[in-house]
């Protein structure tokens, strides 16, 4: 079957949960590989609160599938079901935003960046590495990404992460070459 994702920005301590989005407010599909590709609508909308014009910016974040490992509480729950059934959304469908602009994903944590513009087209469109990076679940269930640097997947969930129009001179470059 297939896995469902929502988008989470976490408190910077701990694991409270200050806002979640699913796609399907966006009209997309809740499966990982439904709504990770640039220009999309939900991915520009999150993005741009990550953004120095955000309310989140420097935010942890995750990509949480409802097929993730439970939390580490005791509980059965993961993420994704800790969202659904405890916490309303705090902001209805946030308008996506032009990030076009927004040329790097940064993570703060790690010291690293992305480069967007250094991600290849594939097939009709070009996979966005941040949904892919922040997963939790990814590789459980259909719909999930199976393609190319599969092993950077999860990597950088619930770390510090922002998009920038430029970058720290301290940060290292991640190139990820995600493709299916």
């Amino acid at each position: 079957m297939g896995q469902y994702y929502i988008a989470i920005i976490l408190s910077n301590t701990g694991n409270i949960i200050r806002l979640w989005m699913q796609p399907h407010n966006y009209n997309n599909g809740a499966k990982l590989m439904e709504h990770s590709y640039i220009g999309n609508s939900f991915i520009e909308a999150f993005e741009h609160l990550i953004s120095p014009e955000g309310i989140f910016h420097m935010s942890r974040i995750v990509w949480a599938g409802d097929y993730a490992n439970s939390e580490t509480d005791g509980t059965e729950n993961n993420l994704y079901m800790i969202a659904h059934n405890n916490y309303n959304e705090m902001i209805q469908c946030p308008e996506s935003q032009d990030t076009s602009n927004y040329r790097y994903i940064v993570n703060h944590s790690k010291k690293l960046y992305v480069d967007k513009e250094r991600c290849l087209q594939n097939n009709y469109y070009i996979i966005h590495p941040l949904p892919l990076l922040v997963s939790e679940g990814n590789g459980q269930g259909g719909g999930d990404y199976y393609g190319n640097n599969i092993e950077l997947c999860g990597t950088w969930a619930r770390d510090s992460i922002s998009v920038e129009k430029s970058i720290n001179n301290d940060y290292n470059e991640l190139v990820c070459d995600f493709r299916e």
